[in-house]
């Protein structure tokens, strides 16, 4: 079963709308709906928004018995190589805003127990979708200090939750993909702005990929 750990309401709204739903419970406070999506068997849990959320929300979907979970929602890109409204799959995730450099002398967002910063995700073989890095952190923000951080790791999106899930997973034994499409650039006027106004083209970009993205996850 494929475990969907999505973050907002209208970014959970593109795969509930194809839903059959079986099922409506809560866990960990977190509501989770089990039902079938363009023939798979699915749970999808709204998490709500930052990583602590995003943990919760993953914690959920692995109870449910996931074997598998996805995270799919909007992110904002960094760089040139990225472009709003478009959607891609997330081939490894940092939390940058993770830093015990000072003490241990190791990189940036390299979590207890762990020798490297990043977590590579599950990509699919099948799935063409361009690849990018993430940087997962609790910030939005279009903070010069954080922009160059983010860049410096080597990351081309930012978004608030994938890198929680990615390491609730990793503890977990499960695989995790990851897919994002573009709301924001940074460089491109306020990202908030950027945010509000491109929203509804990113969602309905990342709609389209719902029924190959699910199904190369079962492949």
């Amino acid at each position: 079963m494929i475990g969907c750990v999505i973050a907002m309401d209208s970014e959970a709204e593109l795969l509930l709308d194809a839903m059959e739903i079986e099922a409506i419970r809560t866990l960990y406070g977190k509501t989770v709906h089990r039902g079938k999506a363009f023939g798979h068997e699915v749970a999808l849990v709204v998490s709500g928004v930052g990583k602590v959320n995003a943990a919760a929300g993953t914690c959920a979907a692995i109870s449910e018995g996931a074997d598998v979970v996805l995270n799919f929602g909007v992110a904002g890109g960094l760089d040139g190589s990225t472009e709003v409204g478009e959607v891609y799959l997330v081939e490894k995730v940092v939390q940058y805003d993770f830093d015990c450099s000072q003490l241990n002398g190791m990189k940036v967002g390299t979590l207890d127990g762990e020798t490297e910063n990043f977590f590579p995700l599950l990509t699919p073989k099948s799935s063409d979708l361009p690849r990018r890095a993430l940087g997962t952190g609790d910030r939005f923000n279009d903070s010069p200090a954080d922009h160059a951080l983010l860049r410096e790791l080597g990351c081309n999106l930012r978004e608030m939750e994938a890198g929680a899930m990615a390491e609730v997973c990793r503890y977990a034994g499960l695989p995790f993909c990851a897919v994002k499409a573009v709301s924001d650039v940074y460089g491109s006027g306020s990202t908030t702005e950027q945010f509000r106004k491109n929203l509804k083209r990113a969602l309905l970009n990342l709609k389209a990929h719902l029924p190959e993205i699910l199904g190369a996850l079962e492949e």
